[in-house]
């Protein structure tokens, strides 16, 4: 394939923008080479510059359960962009995706919409110092849950990409009360809450991480955790920017029957436009203001665009009773196909899935938490990366990162993704 107009897309966006871009992941730095420059997509696939096409296995990094430009959702922005485009006041939309998401989820009596998983995270970090009163917060290396100071602290994904997961400008005094606690290990975590009694405010947590490559739970480590925060009186916080909407309709929480204290969400609950949540119990909830004296507020929250989006992408995942079934059956097709071309070449590998989430990593032994993750041959990612790029299909650029299963994908969309990687293995 030839990438000349992306390539001299990217040099000029480096004339205007920091690397060329408004995501460090995208810049390819991981992988190498210049990055990919779109032109459109529609259900799985997506269209370049240079007029190629590829098979997309990140999915705008996940909110594409239903595959892109999905007709209702987009018909729902063009109506509502009729109607202006933001009001900086209240719409009955946003009590509608309100109390839709509140039927879906488990455990939530109220949710409030904010502009990205970054700033849901951040706010309920907020929210929950607030309501318990201590300072402290216990989070998991290679965890990602956004860019805000309290988080980039060994965080995974891009941060692990650059090499740079303690980022410049984070000051000690903030990293001073993020305690980074191993993934999978609950005895690292009760060690942490017993070293600083009554201080932590609340453990927050990917319940199936997508920032080290995918890492699911393993057997009791969230049934643990929950009953770690309770005899703490620690909130437990579901980061499912990732996995909510997406592995249940109401994610892990009802997956796993498992009850977080406050959950947040991004990707697929906007439906492709930028949207963020966080949801909790009334009695947690009720600590936000107006009502409460936990500041929170955003100009652009509750945009009409993104509550259209949000809530047509909520009402068809809510309408369709086998989505997740036939979800989790393409996952689980993809990951035998791989599994045995990679398992004939003698090449280690591990695959790890859960749901519609499902990743590749080069190394044998079993990948549990950051550490593992790490492990894994890296040089050996780049070569796999590129050369499925050049067989039109599209993984994340690096290999921190968990792949996202979109319903558009056909089996025989799987089944060229299997042989490409059977071609790309050989050459390895």
């Amino acid at each position: 394939m030839q990438y000349q107009r992306s390539s001299q897309l990217f040099a000029q966006a480096e004339q205007v923008i920091p690397g060329g871009v408004n995501s460090p992941v995208r810049a390819f730095k991981g992988v190498g080479g210049t990055p990919i420059f779109v032109s459109k997509a529609k259900g799985a696939y997506l269209y370049d510059e240079d007029g190629n096409r590829l098979i997309d296995y990140i999915n705008s990094w996940g909110p594409m359960l239903l595959g892109h430009a999905y007709e209702p959702v987009i018909s729902a922005i063009k109506e509502r962009a009729d109607r202006g485009t933001s009001f900086g006041m209240p719409t009955e939309l946003e009590t509608q995706i309100a109390a839709l998401a509140i039927s879906m989820v488990p455990n939530i009596d109220k949710i409030r919409f904010v502009n990205s998983g970054t700033e849901a995270c951040m706010s309920a970090i907020r929210l929950a110092r607030g309501f318990t009163k201590r300072d402290k917060i216990i989070k998991f290396a290679g965890c990602y849950h956004g860019h805000s100071d309290s988080f980039l602290i060994q965080a995974g994904s891009g941060a692990s990409t650059f090499g740079t997961p303690n980022s410049p400008g984070v000051t000690q005094g903030t990293a001073k009360d993020t305690l980074l606690a191993q993934y999978n290990n609950l005895q690292n975590v009760q060690q942490l809450l017993e070293a600083n009694p009554n201080e932590v405010a609340a453990i927050i947590v990917e319940p199936v991480a997508g920032n080290m490559g995918c890492v699911p739970p393993l057997e009791g480590f969230l049934e643990g955790l929950r009953d770690l925060c309770t005899a703490h009186g620690t909130l437990l916080i579901f980061d499912e920017v990732m996995t909510g909407f997406r592995l249940a309709k109401g994610g892990v929480q009802e997956r796993m029957q498992i009850a977080a204290d406050i959950v947040c969400f991004g990707k697929v609950i906007g439906g492709g436009l930028p949207v963020g949540a966080f949801a909790a119990r009334n009695e947690i909830m009720n600590y936000l203001a107006p009502v409460g004296p936990v500041y929170q507020a955003g100009t652009l929250s509750g945009n009409p665009l993104a509550m259209a989006a949000g809530y047509a992408m909520l009402q068809a995942i809510n309408d369709d009773a086998t989505l997740f079934e036939r979800l989790d059956a393409k996952t689980a097709y993809l990951h035998e196909g791989m599994d045995q071309v990679l398992k004939a070449s003698g090449i280690d590998y591990t695959i790890n899935r859960l749901g519609s989430m499902i990743s590749v990593h080069f190394d044998a032994r079993p990948v549990i938490d950051f550490d593992s993750a790490k492990n894994g041959d890296n040089e050996r990612f780049k070569k796999f990366f590129h050369g499925l790029l050049q067989e039109g299909v599209y993984i994340a650029p690096s290999a921190y990162e968990t792949w996202f299963i979109t319903d558009a994908l056909t089996y025989e969309d799987l089944d060229f993704t299997i042989a490409a990687v059977a071609k790309v293995i050989k050459s390895l």
